[in-house]
């Protein structure tokens, strides 16, 4: 049986992994830090600057943080004073989040910084390379967005012999 290898440097999630995460360890530690913000806490910032106050629910699709995480962070945003979260005019159910002025200046602060970042991570690709870097990740997002939650997962079988699993044979 032909041995599988996957090949991480071309490897589109591995990649995309990779860059994420050292950018936003970088970012995280070096510009979000003083401010005692994780990336997630950047983030849902970020949106609320950018898109204006939100229901929490649109704002965990937004940010892509699940419901219960992201009440947990928005407890601890409104903790730090920058943002505010109150119930919904039209339902008592909704919780709306919104930034405070502390937060929107936090944000305007912290905006140089992020493209910064931006700046030194895109170094020495070409304006139109980002372009459609940018817009091939969009579409990779919806791919995934849209793709059936369900994928057919190979067999798996023991090998009596050493007891270590082997894919089964197609």
């Amino acid at each position: 049986m032909k041995k599988r290898k996957l090949d991480l440097d071309n490897y589109l999630p591995y990649l995309v992994n990779r860059v994420g995460t050292i950018i936003a360890e970088q970012f995280g530690g070096e510009a979000l830090a003083p401010y005692r913000l994780s990336i997630a806490m950047w983030r849902v910032m970020a949106v609320l600057a950018s898109k204006g106050s939100q229901r929490q629910i649109d704002l965990a699709g937004l940010t892509s943080i699940d419901a219960s995480t992201l009440s947990r962070l928005v407890t601890r945003l409104v903790a730090l004073g920058v943002v505010s979260r109150t119930r919904s005019v039209s339902s008592t159910r909704e919780v709306v989040v919104k930034l405070t002025s502390k937060g929107k200046a936090q944000v305007a602060r912290l905006i140089p910084l992020a493209r910064a970042y931006e700046a030194a991570a895109i170094a020495g690709v070409r304006p139109y390379e980002v372009a459609a870097l940018k817009t091939v990740l969009r579409r990779i997002y919806a791919n995934m967005q849209s793709r059936q939650t369900t994928m057919p997962v190979p067999r798996v079988s023991l090998s009596r012999r050493n007891g270590v699993g082997r894919a089964a044979a197609d």
